[in-house]
C-alpha cells in the first residue's frame, strides 16, 4: 500500500488522466464540460484507477498559458463533481499558486506540478496546503522545450535536479512524506533521452520518494512504432510495465482498463520472482 498523507493507493497505482482543456495532445476538447468530465471518471473508477488527475492547462510542446482565473473555472467545477459523486482522491495538474489553493479547496487532495514547484509562490502555497505534490522535471518551458533539447548526462541530470529540488521543498515546509517525483519523459527530452531514464529508472527510485511516470501515448512512442496517437495503445502499456519493473509506483495513463489489465500480470509474475 502506498501512503501519501491521506491518499492510500494500490502499489504500484493508476493515475487516470482527465483533460479539460480543448488543446491538450490526445483528448483535448472531449471533457470539457462537468458532465462530460464526470461519466470519464465514472468510466475509470469502473476499470480501477487509483487517483484522478485533473488539469486545465495544456502542457504539450507549443502549449499556450491559459490565466489563473481560466484554469480555475475549468478544473474547480470539474473536481466538485468528481467529489461530490465518486469515492476517489483527485489530483489537480498545475503549477500556479492560485489554483492549487481553488483545486484543494475544491476537493483535490494531491497537486502535479510540471515545474516542481519553481514558479513564483507555488512552494510556498505546497507547503501551507500540505497536500502530496508531484514533482516534475523539466527542460525549459512548453512552448520551447523540445526546441533542440540537450543533455551531458539525462540520467545523472535529471536525478540531480529531482534530489535537490525534494532537499529544497522539504527545508521550505511540506512534508518528506508528501513529495513524489517524476521524470517528465517528454518534457525537454528527445526519445533517446526518454527511453534512456525509462531504462535507468530504478536511480531515480534511489532518491527516496515515490516515483510516478507518464508515458502514455508520448510523441517517444509513437517515434518508436511509427504510430499515430489513438493507435499507441500497446506502446503505451508495454512501457507502464517496464516502468514499473523498473521501480515506478505510480504511472499516469490515459487508458485506465488496460493499463490495469497488464500490471495486474506483471505484478503477479514480479511477486512470484520474489518469493523463489
Amino acid at each position: 500500500m502506498l501512503r501519501l498523507g491521506s491518499i492510500e493507493l494500490d502499489s504500484p497505482a493508476i493515475m487516470g488522466i482527465l483533460n479539460t482543456t480543448p488543446d491538450s495532445f490526445s483528448d483535448g476538447g472531449r471533457f470539457t464540460t462537468p458532465a462530460a468530465a464526470l461519466l470519464h471518471a465514472e468510466q475509470m473508477v469502473a476499470a480501477g484507477v487509483g487517483i484522478i488527475d485533473i488539469g486545465g492547462e495544456s502542457t504539450r510542446p507549443g502549449a499556450e498559458a491559459v490565466s489563473e482565473q481560466e484554469e480555475i473555472d475549468r478544473v474547480v467545477p470539474v473536481i466538485e463533481a468528481v467529489r461530490a459523486s465518486l469515492e476517489v482522491p483527485v489530483s489537480v495538474d498545475t503549477s500556479k499558486p492560485a489554483v492549487m489553493r481553488a483545486a484543494v479547496a475544491a476537493g483535490a487532495s494531491m497537486i502535479n506540478d510540471v515545474r516542481a514547484l519553481t514558479a513564483d509562490g507555488a512552494l510556498q502555497a505546497a507547503a501551507e496546503l500540505q497536500q502530496p505534490v508531484c514533482l516534475m522535471h523539466m527542460q525549459g518551458q512548453p512552448g520551447t522545450m523540445q526546441q533542440r533539447p540537450h543533455y551531458d548526462n539525462v540520467v545523472g541530470e535529471v536525478t540531480q535536479f529531482l534530489r535537490d529540488r525534494v532537499a529544497q521543498c522539504v527545508e521550505a515546509g511540506l512534508g518528506e512524506d508528501l513529495i513524489v517525483i517524476d521524470p517528465g519523459f517528454g518534457f525537454g527530452k528527445t526519445s533517446a533521452d526518454n527511453i534512456e531514464l525509462l531504462a535507468n529508472l530504478r536511480q531515480l527510485a534511489d532518491i527516496g520518494p515515490p516515483v510516478l511516470i507518464g508515458v502514455s501515448r508520448k510523441s517517444t512512442l509513437g517515434a518508436i512504432t511509427g504510430r499515430e496517437v489513438d493507435q499507441r495503445l500497446p506502446a503505451s502499456i508495454t512501457a507502464a510495465v517496464l516502468a514499473v519493473q523498473r521501480g515506478a509506483q505510480i504511472v499516469r495513463v490515459h487508458d485506465v482498463a488496460e493499463t490495469v489489465d497488464a500490471l495486474r500480470i506483471a505484478i503477479a509474475v514480479m511477486q512470484s520472482d520474489n518469493n523463489e
